[in-house]
């Protein structure tokens, strides 16, 4: 058989041999009935039993995502469940059945699918993503009113490949051995994506012609490194691969013994090793991984439903991380809201990425910066608290937000209240504007983050979460580069620190570059943290600044990738992933 080799989107890092699962989830066939009157009331018990059989499905589903995933990644199911809760478009079914006497999956689909058009119909990338949600959701109703069932377990290990994975298929194939997940649909940030990596399966998204090439039954390798997938492979790519997951588990033994070691080149170089959480509960993985302190708190996760705390509950959150950590720090960043984080004072725009988000709502609605900036002041008390601005694209939002701080200050001040007068300022490097003005900004801040997701973003104006354009989201290209290491010395001239939490800072292969340029500080997911310090551990910093001054020359992305992988393979023979 024809070696093939497809390629895609690397989502979920790993390797995956084995046997592909072709999995095709049919749409239910829905057609129209016309019932009579004595058959309403049945039909009507009919669609509320599905309702809370699907309810009884979606508890458990959201019970092993919280096991799994922590309570953060199982918000979408929690969110599913409240949509199963909602009485008006409920009362809305149940009137049309007793009014049209048509049957129940009917109206199901006709009413959701309304609701499913308008959101796909939208600007906004979130509602988009959202749609796909309430689809997911209409078909496991209309499913059960039918009362048929589908495939979630298989008896032993398999890829999954698929057109595409709603959140629930992706959770309950895992509870099998399953090896990866190859899609045809999907970027970086889809859900498959996102729930690969939380629950640590390799996966390939975007790949378009999976499903079209591959039948159930085939050989495949699944390179969650290159985002690739090869097809009928021959036992001289079987045994590569082989060899490559050897190498990774030796590689993966090794991690574990750096957790009291320092993140120190070979020559002597230290860096700072910080880890990105949501969550409280998140602090106590981050320093068993070998956290030295938290680079980024996104407070988000606190607004429910779309209302946001009082003070006094953020402060509750804010120094329950703030104790924990001690003696290290934590860096809480404001309200990153808009853009695809919603609330309830959201205004719908046809481009929320390029709108109404992050420091520009907290300067638009100052009550609300107000209150999250004197809790996070209360939290600060023993001098362990930095505070960190999101999306800044100029000096005036630099000025504006300083002016709130020092109102926040004396508003506290006023009350008796104690906290950290010296507490750091910090904004997010994450806009074109705010990189390029870098050496006048850091004049007048404490500190730098680069948030190379949204910075690349802008900068290469892509949608990483656009599968049709997502190969063109490149952390290696030139242009992003050369931003970074311009933020960089801007930072140092002005003597102070910068950091970097973006995903650009978990990807060993920019630790080397990184390192060279510069960065003081790497903020990452807490799994993340044992990886990037081997690397440091290493190389030498002169060779680093050597590799990462002549990267800049190259002029794509690819010569850039390709120099830095064949200087790897020669420092660390075992990082040939």
């Amino acid at each position: 058989m024809e070696v093939k080799i497809i390629e895609g989107i690397p989502a979920s890092p790993g390797i995956a041999i084995g046997i592909a699962l072709k999995y095709e989830k049919l749409k239910p066939k829905v057609t129209k009935k016309e019932i009579k009157e004595h058959e309403v009331d049945a039909e009507i018990d009919r669609f509320l039993r599905a309702i809370e059989k699907s309810k009884s499905e979606l508890h458990k589903i959201f019970t092993l995502a919280v096991e799994k995933l922590g309570s953060e990644g199982a918000q979408i199911f929690e969110a599913q469940l409240l949509m199963l809760d909602d009485k008006m478009i409920i009362d809305r079914i149940i009137e049309r059945i007793k009014v049209e006497k048509v049957n129940a999956e009917f109206v199901v689909n006709d009413e959701v699918e309304k609701y499913i058009k308008f959101m796909q119909s939208s600007g906004d990338d979130y509602l988009k993503e959202r749609a796909h949600d309430l689809e997911d959701l209409k078909n496991r109703v209309i499913r059960n009113i039918q009362q048929e069932k589908w495939l979630s377990r298989f008896d032993t290990s398999r890829i999954v490949v698929a057109e595409n994975l709603t959140p629930a298929d992706a959770l309950l194939f895992s509870r099998n051995q399953v090896l990866g997940y190859a899609t045809d649909l999907g970027g970086i940030t889809s859900h498959t994506a996102i729930l690969a990596r939380a629950l640590k399966i390799p996966a390939v998204v975007g790949l378009r012609e999976a499903t079209k090439f591959i039948k159930t039954g085939d050989t495949v390798i699944l390179d969650g490194y290159k985002g690739i997938i090869i097809i009928n492979p021959n036992q001289s790519l079987i045994d590569e691969y082989q060899e490559k997951l050897t190498r990774i588990s030796e590689f993966e033994k090794k991690l574990e013994q750096l957790r009291f070691l320092p993140a120190e080149t070979i020559d002597g170089k230290k860096f700072t090793l910080l880890a990105n959480i949501e969550l409280p509960d998140e602090v106590d993985e981050a320093i068993q991984k070998g956290a030295e302190g938290i680079g980024l708190f996104r407070t988000e996760y606190i607004i429910s439903n779309g209302v946001i705390p009082d003070e006094d509950e953020q402060f509750e959150e804010y120094i329950k991380i703030a104790e924990k950590i001690y003696p290290g720090k934590v860096v809480i960043r404001t309200f990153d809201i808009g853009g695809d984080k919603i609330f309830r004072d959201y205004r719908r725009e046809d481009n929320p990425f390029l709108g109404w988000r992050g420091i520009r709502v907290g300067l638009d609605k100052p009550d609300i910066l107000l209150s999250q900036l004197r809790a996070i002041l209360r939290a600060s008390v023993k001098g362990n608290v930095m505070v960190m601005f999101p999306m800044v694209a100029s000096l005036e939002e630099v000025r504006e937000v300083k002016k709130m701080l020092e109102l926040a200050k004396s508003q506290l001040r006023e009350r008796g209240v104690k906290f950290d007068e010296n507490i750091k300022l910090g904004i997010m490097i994450e806009v074109p504007s705010a990189a390029l003005m870098a050496k006048e900004i850091a004049k007048e801040v404490d500190f730098f983050s680069i948030g190379t997701n949204d910075l690349i973003q802008y900068t290469l104006a892509v949608d990483r979460g656009n599968e049709t354009v997502a190969k063109i989201y490149q952390e290696f290209h030139p242009a992003v580069l050369r931003l970074i290491q311009f933020v960089v010395e801007s930072a140092h001239r002005a003597r102070i620190p910068v950091s970097m939490c973006g995903e650009m800072a978990s990807d060993p292969y920019a630790t080397i570059l990184l390192v060279g340029f510069g960065l003081d500080e790497f903020s990452v997911a807490p799994d993340s943290i044992p990886r990037i310090k081997q690397v440091i551990r290493s190389i030498k910093y002169r060779d680093a600044r050597r590799i990462s001054k002549r990267a800049l020359v190259f002029k794509t992305q690819g010569e850039i990738k390709a120099f830095i992988s064949k200087e790897l393979k020669g420092i660390i023979p075992e990082f040939d992933f």
